[in-house]
């Protein structure tokens, strides 16, 4: 199986350059998205002039081999998107809130709204596998530990306690390598496969910025992985990710 994240940067790079990357990437199985749009065009005015308010609608016009689910965590129109193969056997889907709530998500908007983990249970040849996506806490300064982010981390972790079968962990965490927060998922177990295949970077020419890192896939051990990488295209601010896996 085959597994794409990507932080769309809103769609700021241009709507048909995120689409057509996309669609040339039907050999994934599942796609997990962050900073997608469904709506909120006022609010996606005063961030940007170029957001793509329509993202969600029309990643799901060029994939229709797939099933998208959208998980806001700003309002109902900002957040989190897998999308899923209409083959896959598809246990469950659903979210958890790991910093703040949900009744918070209609706040204004501040560095601090609430953040999901948006998660899907699949059946593989190789057994039931949960996948996690996630779009970790910005606090418009900088990618270190704070209270916070250990706190978002701790409750990620304890969700995972909870699953009985294998993870796959993923997403733009907005945290440095050498974080605590961040190293708390390999000191619970998990492996860390942007360390483990030797990847020094996961940000575009578009991020201007220092710090090279935020994107990040983390697996349980019992997981076997077939090959792991950083795709060069450039329709973010972010690099996508793609995981190949049994």
């Amino acid at each position: 199986m085959k597994i794409l994240s990507l932080n769309t940067w809103g769609g700021r790079a241009g709507h048909k350059e995120v689409l057509d990357f996309l669609k040339k990437h039907k050999e994934v199985d599942v796609f997990c998205l962050q900073e997608i749009w469904q709506g909120g065009e006022e609010k996606a005015r005063e961030w940007s002039e170029n957001m793509d308010t329509t993202m969600f609608d029309g990643i799901s016009d060029v994939l229709p081999e797939y099933t998208g689910y959208f998980r806001p965590h700003w309002g109902d129109f900002f957040g989190l998107a897998i999308f899923v193969k209409k083959n896959l056997n598809l246990k469950e889907e659903g979210e958890v809130f790991v910093f703040r709530n949900k009744e918070n998500i209609h706040d204004a908007w501040s560095s601090k709204h609430p953040r999901n983990l948006q998660y899907v249970t699949i059946e593989t040849p190789s057994g039931l596998r949960t996948i996690l996506n996630l779009h970790g806490l910005w606090t418009g300064k900088d990618k270190d530990d704070n209270e916070d982010r250990i706190i978002q981390s701790k409750n990620i972790l304890a969700f995972i306690k909870n699953i009985s079968n294998p993870v796959i962990l993923c997403g733009d965490f907005n945290l440095s390598p050498e974080t605590k927060s961040l190293k708390m998922f390999t000191e619970s177990g998990l492996r860390d496969l942007i360390n483990e295949f030797g990847i020094t970077s996961t940000r575009s020419s578009h991020y201007k910025k220092p710090v090279k890192f935020a994107d990040y896939v983390f697996v349980s051990k019992e997981i076997e992985i077939n090959d792991f990488k950083v795709l060069p295209d450039e329709v973010s601010d972010h690099l996508a990710l793609i995981v190949d896996f049994n």
